[in-house]
């Protein structure tokens, strides 16, 4: 599947949470989504980075266009070193949490994309890669 344009940028502070959170939107916007697909998009960036912060120690996301015959889609990667997820199922689950949050993020993340993908292995660390199409 062809990738029209990429650009990776570091999270390692809350700045860099917002920078992905605007970093999305602009590129939603250049791709045509909705309204509604850009919030989509956007709420579950910011959460993933957020994440990818707090859990993960820090790491990187990769903003890329692909383009799939007609369609168009929005792929961010998410990908730290930080301790890993034990049981990805579990954090899946509305309610889990390990930290202090309220538990909605990993699944509600994958439930405002089109796509939703975890990699994790302890230790090692976590990647996560979710695409919105249009």
């Amino acid at each position: 599947m062809p990738i029209l344009k990429s650009e990776v940028q570091p999270v390692t502070t809350e700045n860099d949470i917002v920078y992905v959170r605007q970093n999305v939107r602009k590129w939603a916007v250049e791709m045509k989504f909705s309204l509604v697909e850009q919030t989509k998009v956007v709420t579950a960036a910011s959460e993933l980075a957020r994440n990818l912060l707090i859990y993960g120690g820090g790491g990187e996301v990769r903003l890329e266009q692909l383009q799939e015959g007609v369609r168009t889609g929005l792929r961010v990667v998410f990908e730290d070193r930080g301790p890993g997820i034990p049981d990805v199922e579990q954090a899946l689950k509305d309610g889990f949490t390990s930290g202090k949050g309220m538990g909605l993020g990993l699944g509600g993340a994958k439930r405002l994309v089109s796509d939703f993908d975890i990699h994790s292995v302890v230790g090692e660390g976590t990647r996560i890669t979710t695409t919105k199409w249009r």
